[in-house]
């Protein structure tokens, strides 16, 4: 399998951790790509006509794309424990763990775009401001629920721990761990975990 990839992208992270996790990092040959937000990426754009990463590439030429789908298709090649139940309540929470993580990462994504991209003079304050709070709140909304990241490991789990490592990463947050501490504990023993090292973000 070939996985069109970017080192920093906290959604290509998810995919390699739950690659490791599952024992399929060693099938999957990655290309490196460096997308702009500012123009499509031609190549990129022949196996994904959105333009963005991650991309799978299948052993049957089939291109699967975004993080969501291609860790739910890693799901389906091993026979051990899945990362995402195939049904019942705990699907949903899983689920919705991931939803919530991936939230957070696009509201923060719009910040580092808005400080990277965008002229100084051009930029909005107010809308960063919104991204912010959005992300912040459901931070809280983690903290007060940690206790649901614990237990066997999952998608939800993975989906968290590569949002936290990508805030702290890029400083998009004010303050991130403010206030947070049983999350962020939390974290720091889910970061020590082999596949977790294995896709440690470098700029």
């Amino acid at each position: 399998m070939k996985l069109f990839h970017t080192s920093t992208s906290p959604f290509v992270r998810k995919v390699m951790v739950a690659a490791h996790e599952l024992g399929l990092a060693g099938r999957i040959e990655t290309t490196f790509l460096r997308p702009s937000p500012l123009q499509a990426d031609a190549t990129l754009s022949r196996e994904n006509p959105l333009s963005k990463i991650p991309v799978l590439v299948t052993d049957d030429f089939e291109t699967i794309f975004d993080s969501r789908v291609i860790c739910e298709y890693l799901d389906t090649l091993h026979a051990g424990p899945k990362l995402v139940p195939e049904e019942g309540p705990q699907r949903w929470r899983v689920l919705r763990t991931q939803a919530l993580g991936d939230g957070i990462l696009e509201a923060g994504i719009q910040v580092f775009y808005e400080r990277l991209h965008r002229p100084k003079e051009l930029q909005w304050q107010p809308w960063s401001v919104g991204q912010e709070q959005k992300a912040g709140q459901a931070l809280d909304a983690l903290e007060a629920q940690v206790e649901a990241l614990r237990g066997p490991l999952d998608l939800g789990q993975i989906a968290i721990a590569c949002t936290l490592g990508w805030l702290e990463f890029r400083d998009v947050l004010p303050r991130v761990r403010d206030a947070r501490t049983k999350l962020f504990t939390w974290y720091d023993e889910f970061r020590e975990r082999p596949s977790m090292k294995a896709t440690v973000p470098v700029a």
